[in-house]
């Protein structure tokens, strides 16, 4: 029976480039000279420095370009909330988001239900298994799924005949 896998990764090799690239162009901006801004990052956890609010959204955008630069969809990345270091600075933990959360795999599982395809979808760990018996209810899984799901950058991937 054909199936496939929705997932939501990422290329872990990538962010770090992408992180190193940023911390590149940061240190060598002019508006940022004497400025402690940068971009640290522990395993799918990024933080990110600066001395003022504004320099932590331009610290943040630039990050965000050199994301989008390398392939990374920067939709998985979750903001996290602002945090006070000493005096002016603050910092600010970014999370990458990596695989199908519970809840939004419910959501994939009810809209190919709803919609009334030959399709089974069952959550496997943080994937949704689609399986069908012709290639084009599989195909027409794949449509419906992109279509419906913005808030998430899913993949389809383990194409099974």
């Amino acid at each position: 029976m054909p199936s496939f896998d929705v997932v939501s990764q990422v290329d872990r090799q990538e962010v770090k480039n992408a992180v190193e690239q940023a911390n590149k162009e940061i240190t060598n901006r002019y508006d940022f000279k004497g400025s402690d801004a940068r971009v640290e990052q522990a395993e799918l956890v990024l933080t990110v420095f600066a001395d003022d609010e504004f320099k932590l959204g331009q610290v943040t955008d630039v990050l965000r370009a050199r994301m989008a630069k390398r392939n990374i969809d920067v939709r998985c990345l979750e903001l996290g909330g602002l945090e006070k270091i000493s005096g002016d600075k603050v910092k600010r933990p970014i999370t990458v988001k990596v695989g199908v959360p519970q809840d939004k795999g419910k959501q994939i599982q009810k809209l190919l239900k709803d919609a009334k395809l030959k399709v089974a979808a069952s959550i496997q760990g943080d994937a949704v298994r689609v399986q069908g018996a012709k290639k084009d209810d599989l195909q027409a899984a794949i449509q419906l799924v992109k279509k419906s799901v913005a808030d998430l950058p899913l993949q389809f991937t383990n194409f099974r005949d």
